[in-house]
């Protein structure tokens, strides 16, 4: 009997100190992505989401965790990245449906930041389950494919556009459908996937620094072979 929890012991996956830092800063960022989407900014011609701010950062980390960990581990944390996010929403959510004391007013304003429509926090959630899951699977398939190590910027880049497209296309027509024109619709999935796609473009050399410095301290690099890309397979480490 010792034997068997000694042997599943040994069995069970262990996670690196800097994989657990990936993943936390991971939903941290998209946590914040999202309570930051109230805001809109004007930079030039373009009207955009404060959120955007965040964006780089939280897919260096996708990016980073597919190339070093695999589908794998970048799947497990996309997941993680869902559960916090639903987490932090229905808790807000419950802060808002109690009762306030006679010495706040701010409940306006709370539920103006915080109260977000369930057809918005839909369209938002399936959105970026689906992204991400296409942009770390294009990753992996492509790695797994001739490109080998070589041609990171390629599998980052393709990926993005896809990832982007297929978030896109889920969160504009769910969210807005009905209430824009899909004139409208169509020009705002086509803009959000190009300028993400360029922002990926932008920031590839601090991807590039960060890629290489995460195989010297793991010192590994993983290539998915033999693995199920079924999204619900959390457990398949």
């Amino acid at each position: 009997m010792n034997n068997i929890n000694n042997n599943s012991r040994t069995q069970r996956p262990s996670f690196s100190p800097t994989f657990l830092l990936l993943a936390v800063l991971f939903c941290v960022c998209l946590i914040v992505s999202n309570l930051m989407e109230i805001k809109t900014v004007s930079i030039g011609p373009l009207a955009l989401t404060a959120g955007v701010v965040v964006f780089p950062i939280s897919y260096i980390i996708s990016d980073c965790i597919v190339e070093i960990y695999g589908f794998r581990r970048a799947r497990l944390v996309i997941w993680l990245g869902f559960a916090m996010n639903l987490l932090v929403s229905l808790l807000l959510q419950i802060g808002l449906w109690l009762p306030g004391d006679e010495q706040w007013h701010g409940q306006e304003a709370m539920q103006l930041i915080f109260g977000a429509v369930p057809r918005i926090l839909a369209a938002s959630f399936t959105a970026f389950l689906c992204g991400s899951m296409v942009n770390a699977y294009v990753m992996s398939r492509m790695k797994a494919g001739r490109e080998g190590t070589h041609g990171f910027s390629l599998r980052a880049i393709v990926s993005t556009l896809w990832g982007e497209s297929t978030d896109s296309c889920i969160f504009f027509p769910i969210a807005f459908g009905g209430v824009l024109p899909w004139s409208m619709i169509l020009s705002l999935i086509i803009t959000q996937t190009l300028l993400k796609t360029l922002y990926e473009i932008i920031i590839l050399p601090v991807t590039l620094r960060l890629v290489k410095r995460l195989r010297r301290i793991e010192g590994t690099d993983a290539h998915d072979t033999d693995i199920s890309y079924k999204w619900w397979k959390i457990n398949d480490l």
